[in-house]
């Protein structure tokens, strides 16, 4: 049985093009997935993204539990608020989730998973906490909703349609949250521009939806989402990485902290095999599609792309990909396109942030 927001009745309304995400029903696009991503890059756009799973985690041993289960260190977050970006992964090192916690006092946090790993992520947490007998409490919280509200007016809309979150979110650093009643309100998101994730109760969020589509602000789909996040240089669970992939091999050694002895689930696998090779944006120099999957040569051995787009801001077919340690930003590599192999050359992601082109040539 596909899932549903309860957005849903709203973005048919909308005539959204609904497909299935792994096992919601979620908007595509509302009619343009290129002028849903400009809106995002030039003024404000939203999105519905209840399929995602709040998770509080509470009691006496929460960070204790956090501090085995993630790689990141939660003992590094000391203001209320403050948020971190962890890799959660398996025994063997491989990443089960990407996820963001949010440490609200010594005895509560706030996690939120992604929506295709939502099941496997809690039955995940419940073994390690019955095997590690910790005092926590977790707590997915199926009673809220959660809005991304991104751009660089994204702010300045969500505060005329919600008054009550200004004051709580007016001085709100990057990579920061604030509780206000039965507001959750982070300045976080996943497409390189400011913004606001919200989370607010279901019973609240069709109004919101309603007030801030009013203001002006342009529904955008799992399409624009999807551009936005590559151009932004950030990672898709399930493509640029799984259960299957280290986070060293995926781009993501600076969640994994090793500075101290703590020992986290996967620790051991991690030292046991250093890392095998590179996650690399490339840029094609000739037009064409880059797409996931697809072979790319190099001088140094052959890779593969894990994300691949046309990029609306650039104008350019971008992509990630997992190529050979020795290969260097700047070299120039042959991605196999049907039945020829492509030019493109090697870049340091992100391609686009705060809707500045960060890559030349």
């Amino acid at each position: 049985m596909v899932k549903q927001t309860i957005l849903n009745a709203n973005h048919h309304l909308l005539h959204a093009r609904m497909v299935e995400f792994c096992g919601w029903e979620m908007p595509l696009h509302y009619g343009s997935q290129i002028e849903e991503h400009h809106a995002v890059r030039r003024d404000c756009g939203m999105f519905d993204i209840s399929h995602m799973c709040v998770v509080d985690v509470t009691g006496p041993d929460a960070r204790a539990f956090l501090l085995r289960l993630l790689t990141n260190n939660v003992a590094r977050l000391h203001q209320p608020g403050k948020a971190l970006y962890s890799c959660m992964l398996n025994e063997d090192g491989g990443v089960l989730d990407d996820l963001i916690a949010y440490y609200l006092d010594d005895m509560r946090y706030r996690v939120v998973v992604n929506a295709c790993t939502t099941e496997h992520d809690l039955a995940w947490m419940r073994e390690r906490l019955a095997k590690w007998a910790l005092d926590v409490m977790l707590d997915p919280r199926r009673d809220l909703a959660m809005l991304a509200v991104q751009g660089p007016h994204a702010r300045e809309k969500v505060w005329q349609v919600l008054p009550e979150a200004q004051t709580g979110t007016m001085g709100l650093a990057p990579f920061y949250c604030a509780e206000m009643e039965e507001l959750f309100v982070a300045r976080t998101g996943y497409a390189g521009e400011d913004g606001f994730e919200i989370s607010l109760p279901a019973a609240r969020v069709q109004a919101v939806w309603q007030a801030l589509l009013d203001a002006g602000v342009r529904p955008c789909g799992l399409g624009a989402r999807d551009t936005l996040r590559l151009e932004a240089g950030m990672h898709l669970y399930g493509q640029d990485m799984d259960e299957n992939v280290s986070p060293l091999d995926a781009g993501l050694a600076w969640t994994v902290d090793l500075s101290d002895e703590r020992d986290f689930v996967g620790r051991n696998a991690l030292l046991a095999r250093p890392r095998q090779c590179q996650l690399c944006g490339l840029v094609l120099r000739a037009p064409g599609v880059l797409r996931a999957g697809q072979e790319v040569r190099t001088a140094h051995g052959a890779g593969v792309i894990t994300s691949g787009t046309f990029s609306p801001t650039m104008r350019r077919a971008i992509a990630l990909a997992r190529l050979p340690l020795q290969v260097a930003v700047g070299e120039e590599v042959r991605v196999a396109i049907r039945d020829q192999y492509s030019e493109a050359f090697v870049v340091k992601p992100p391609f686009v942030r705060g809707g500045k082109i960060l890559i030349q040539s």
